[in-house]
């Protein structure tokens, strides 16, 4: 079986190849010739993933599927959400974004967050019809006061996960790709694949 992951991000793309293995010939981008700059409008994780998956899924005809991930830290009401890539404005830059939340955090006792991640598939079968699924992961954790650890990317400098003395960035990808949120959701989204 082939699908398409909507990603050109090579560090997703190898924890989703090695988790599915022989299952599925996994796809990227870039691999089916695709540099269009996918529309993310949603304003929930659910609709921008599914959103990114209907788009591919419209254009190639092939069955897909795609993530959004964000950072929802309690004392700011869930933010910074769905915009976590770009907190600090459209750039993506994840040290400004850092800066952000660290400074809206200043002097704040509660630190409690987790990362949520929603993969939205898209199945398509020989007769033309499609299938709709949505898989969620999410760990609890919490944000330091200052950044620990270089490995990973995003937030992870400053995300303590439960049951940790240590960050995501200190905890190291072998780790990290065993208990993050994006783990979660793709083991979801095997056991389904397992079912079929």
């Amino acid at each position: 079986m082939k699908i398409i992951f909507a990603t050109n991000n090579k560090h997703k793309l190898e924890e989703i190849r090695n988790i599915f293995g022989s299952r599925a010939e996994v796809l990227s981008l870039a691999d089916i010739d695709c540099h269009d700059d996918i529309p993310e409008t949603g304003n929930t994780l659910e609709a921008n993933a599914m959103e990114k998956a209907k788009y591919i899924a419209d254009k190639y005809g092939m069955s897909v599927f795609a993530d959004d991930t964000g950072l929802e830290v309690d004392a700011l009401g869930g933010a910074p959400g769905v915009y976590s890539a770009r907190y600090a404005g459209e750039g993506h830059d994840s040290e400004a974004n850092m800066d952000k939340l660290l400074a809206n955090l200043c002097g704040v006792k509660n630190r409690q967050a987790q990362f949520r991640t929603v993969i939205a598939l898209i199945l398509k079968s020989n007769d033309g019809t499609t299938e709709e699924h949505l898989f969620e992961g999410i760990v609890k954790g919490s944000i330091t006061e200052e950044r620990r650890g270089g490995e990973g990317f995003g937030y992870d400098p400053i995300f303590k996960p439960e049951g940790y003395d240590d960050t995501f960035a200190q905890l190291g990808n072998d780790i990290k790709n065993k208990i993050s949120h994006r783990a979660r959701a793709v083991e979801k989204l095997y056991a389904f694949f397992n079912s079929l």
